[in-house]
């Protein structure tokens, strides 16, 4: 299928005044002939997923980038590392061209990491298309569903189909739903994962037996299930990352960009002023061209370059909670279309855990939302009234708040008529930004960003955008079944508090999530466990060892005890407390792997405590209304 074009032209003429002109909308600057492989994806796949491949060293990054001088610039510089960042700097570097990034803090540490978890298409925006004849809706839906098999095949370890349940209370909903899943299905064509089908109340109950059958007068007349994509968030964007380093990319954690460079006349920026926050060095890098993909905070940077710049950037907060697992079945999501005031709330298996949420408000920017108790109260009353087990605060393991970079027309009144597309400009000479849109797209996105980025500097690159055919690291030659190996041929050897290395079976649990959290690479995870005594658990009840924490500081420019808890693993996320529990061991790992004093190990330990307060477990509750006890 022939990729569809940017198609935020609605968006795009109510912002061509907070850009200072006109959206960009273009092609291609070459043939994209590269798309379904060749001699260019070939030659990276050798250099990604070489046997023996490992990503430079923080210093040798920080080294390339200081080195792109004037008279030897790069040919981007992309701020930001979340997904579309560290997406942008994969499909620029694999183009042939020298590309650079950096992340203030770390790759995944904003939105990225605090998703929804789901790689979907937009059944929702469907809905609307056919409701209000919208056009653009409908492309939005084809463009969503192309990117979501996209995704899925190029980091198989990392993301899966999931089926998703809407339960229907009268048999007009039956009808409605199965109609427009079937619609859904239909609209996917090639690209569907497996095929809708309606379920009777019974056959509903046996999938999902903590589905609520009767309820305020009414009854459960069968469940519509489709199917959606999920994945790991944070350890996708780190992939990213570490595959765009694999393929030649400079790119650099907490770097914070703290200037942007002009050339002589003021009239372009020509790079950034950067500091790296974990040394408190500064350093000028140049480039043809700076691509701002900082998420919420582009329009901080756009005020870098244009203190005048209008802001563009409509923030919206999703909160999300993770209760136990036996919430819902293993395998099997629940969609409630419509709560009482009209919003979707979902129940999702993931990680062993069960994932609900979402919220859609208004906010402020900040670094670190946290989520406020009505948010997480929400949640708990709109799953409450279809489940039949009693919904409780105290169950409430972690949760969590992520800020939404929804691109705005400044005359919109509310969140919800926004459209989710994203959106490309050149407001200053040098600096192209890049925003809106969600991770499903984040691939299309960063191609567009490079196009716009090869438009603006006149560069000239090797191929047109190949990342269709790019897998990340990990994603070569994984198999579902490729954990039997490690389960077959490794051992947890663990020290024993007396300093004894005894051995432990690599059992079925631990071998499942590194074959899953590292795809290929796994196997490298396990020699550290076995080889260097490091086996054992981090925290009772997750399959998370201790071999992991080396591995990322090595391998992941994993910097810090958060960078592990939040982003390398999901810890925080799931459970508040088991990474609490965690932490003293993660530190005193990272303090070997880095050479940190006794300082540096106490500030880590305050930090990371005072990081997972802001996830609103049952513990951190600001309040109870005696609703869910």
């Amino acid at each position: 299928m022939t990729r569809l074009r940017k198609i935020g032209t609605a968006v795009g003429a109510a912002l061509a005044t907070a850009c200072g002109g006109a959206v960009i909308l273009y092609e291609p600057a070459i043939s994209a002939s590269d798309h379904g492989g060749g001699p260019r994806v070939e030659e990276i796949r050798k250099r990604v997923h070489a046997p023996n491949a490992v990503v430079p060293s923080r210093e040798a990054q920080q080294s390339a980038l200081m080195a792109a001088g004037k008279g030897s610039p790069l040919d981007v510089l992309v701020i930001g590392g979340g997904a579309t960042g560290s997406g942008t700097a994969l499909d620029a570097v694999t183009r042939g061209l020298r590309v650079g990034l950096v992340e203030r803090e770390d790759f995944a540490s904003g939105t990225s990491s605090r998703s929804t978890k789901l790689l979907h298409g937009g059944v929702r925006y469907l809905e609307k298309a056919f409701l209000k004849l919208d056009y653009g809706q409908f492309k939005l839906v084809l463009h969503a569903l192309e990117e979501r098999k996209q995704v899925i095949e190029n980091a198989p370890h990392l993301c899966h189909a999931l089926p998703c349940m809407t339960p229907c209370f009268s048999w007009f909903e039956v009808v409605y739903y199965w109609a427009g899943l079937k619609v859904y299905d239909l609209v996917a064509g090639r690209q569907i994962l497996h095929l809708s089908r309606y379920y009777s109340t019974k056959q509903s109950a046996e999938l999902f037996p903590t589905l609520a059958r009767e309820g305020e007068n009414r009854s459960l007349k069968g469940t519509v299930v489709y199917y959606d994509g999920q994945m790991n968030d944070a350890r996708l964007n780190v992939g990213l990352a570490c595959t765009a380093a694999l393929a030649g990319a400079a790119v650099l954690n907490h770097a914070e960009v703290v200037n942007l460079l002009k050339d002589d006349s003021g009239k372009r920026i020509i790079g950034a002023r950067i500091r790296n926050n974990l040394t408190g060095e500064e350093f000028d890098t140049y480039a043809k061209v700076v691509v701002n993909a900082a998420g919420p905070f582009c329009d901080g940077v756009r005020k870098m370059a244009n203190e005048k710049a209008q802001e563009m950037i409509a923030p919206s907060s999703g909160v999300h909670i993770t209760l136990p697992d036996y919430y819902s079945p293993e395998g099997m999501g629940l969609i409630v279309p419509k709560t009482k005031d009209g919003r979707v709330v979902f129940m999702l298996p993931w990680l062993g855990r069960t994932v609900a949420g979402t919220t859609d408000s208004s906010t402020k920017i900040t670094y670190l939302p946290e989520p406020h108790e009505d948010e997480i109260g929400f949640i708990l009353d709109a799953i409450s009234d279809y489940l039949n087990i009693k919904v409780r605060r105290s169950d409430v393991l972690s949760a969590w708040s992520g800020i939404r970079p929804l691109a705005v027309d400044p005359t919109a009144k509310n969140t919800e008529s926004i459209s989710r597309d994203h959106v490309v400009c050149e407001d200053f000479p040098g600096l192209v930004t890049i925003t809106g849109g969600k991770w499903t797209t984040y691939r299309s996105m960063a191609e567009d960003g490079v196009d716009a980025a090869i438009k603006s500097g006149n560069l000239n690159p090797r191929s047109g955008c190949v990342t269709r055919s790019v897998r990340i690291v990990g994603g070569e030659g994984w198999e579902p079944s490729s954990f039997t190996v490690l389960a077959q041929q490794y051992k947890r050897m663990k020290s024993t508090h007396g300093g004894k290395v005894v051995p432990g079976l690599m059992d079925s649990a631990a071998a499942k999530h590194l074959s899953h959290a590292y795809g290929s690479v796994a196997e490298r995870v396990a020699a550290i466990a076995q080889n260097e005594g490091l086996g054992k658990r981090l925290a009772h009840g997750y399959p998370y060892l201790e071999a992991e924490v080396a591995y990322c500081a090595r391998h992941e420019y994993c910097e810090s005890a958060i960078d592990f808890i939040a982003r390398r693993t999901r810890l925080a996320f799931l459970e508040t407390d088991a990474a609490g529990r965690a932490l003293p061991r993660v530190v005193e790992i990272l303090a070997n792997e880095h050479k940190w004093d006794q300082s540096r190990k106490k500030e880590e330990l305050k930090t990371a405590t005072e990081f997972l307060q802001t996830f609103k477990a049952s513990k951190n509750a600001q309040f109870h209304d005696g609703k869910h006890k």
